[in-house]
């Protein structure tokens, strides 16, 4: 519950200990009364640290630690230093620095697993929030035509830029900016959308109306008990579920269009 509250007050990431959480938000939106309001409400004495991230060298110390991540035997994401192995039949190069999406998250395992069932031969293929751009990476790999990928960071956008470069992918855009800004054509077969449960509630209606009839809409980056809010709201926008996918307590949902 404590998680979800901070949710609705701009943080967007977490990670759970035995006696503590740890919660991150952007520098210029943190809002300390409003944390101790929250904390207020659940009795919890206003016990906490406050420390700020520094700009270090994420890439080198992702390189310390990254290893291949393999989906369901069908999949190999790596980096350029690693050995391709020829028993997968996709092989995505990811080079993340600093953004998100390499496969080792529940979250982007559990799309990436999911696109394998999902026919994307000559498609059009929207990916917001992009990050190091792996789902656009894997779409171009099963077969769609036409991609567009989208981030509000200057270094995803670059970074996305770069994988796609490596991987040889064709015919995309990169844009930057949030949805609601950019001018985009609609009528995607497929969109992904793999950010935070926030994000995704206020996004939802634009989602709806820039997918094609008949389109599949797949969204994750949220928690197992953030389904039902998600699923509310995807019906006030004539969205309806089709099934879910979880992995140790991250899940993934999709949805397609009530008439299609």
């Amino acid at each position: 519950m404590l998680i979800a509250e901070l949710g609705l007050i701009n943080y967007d990431s977490f990670q759970e200990f035995d006696n503590s959480v740890e919660a991150f938000i952007e520098e210029q939106i943190f809002n300390e009364n409003a944390l101790l309001k929250v904390l207020e409400k659940y009795k919890i004495s206003p016990n906490f640290n406050k420390d700020y991230l520094k700009n270090i060298n994420w890439n080198e110390e992702w390189e310390k630690n990254f290893s291949p991540v393999y989906v369901d035997h069908k999949v190999q994401i790596r980096a350029t230093f690693h050995e391709k192995t020829e028993d997968f039949g996709y092989d995505i190069i990811i080079n993340p620095k600093m953004s998100f999406g390499t496969g080792h998250h529940e979250t982007t395992y559990l799309v990436v697993s999911e696109q394998l069932s999902i026919s994307h031969i000559n498609k059009r293929i929207l990916d917001v929030g992009t990050g190091t751009g792996i789902l656009a990476i894997m779409a171009f790999k099963l077969g769609a035509t036409s991609i567009t990928a989208t981030d509000i960071d200057d270094w995803c956008i670059e970074n996305c830029l770069e994988n796609f470069n490596l991987n040889q992918v064709k015919n995309f855009d990169i844009l930057k900016g949030t949805i609601d800004k950019l001018t985009l054509p609609g009528d995607y077969d497929i969109i992904y959308a793999n950010i935070n449960k926030n994000v995704l509630l206020s996004e939802l209606p634009i989602y709806s109306r820039l997918l094609a009839k008949k389109g599949i809409l797949v969204l994750s980056g949220f928690y197992s008990e953030d389904i039902d809010d998600l699923l509310k709201n995807a019906v006030q926008n004539k969205l309806v579920y089709r099934h879910s996918k979880k992995k140790n307590n991250w899940a993934m949902i999709v949805l397609n269009h009530s008439n299609a």
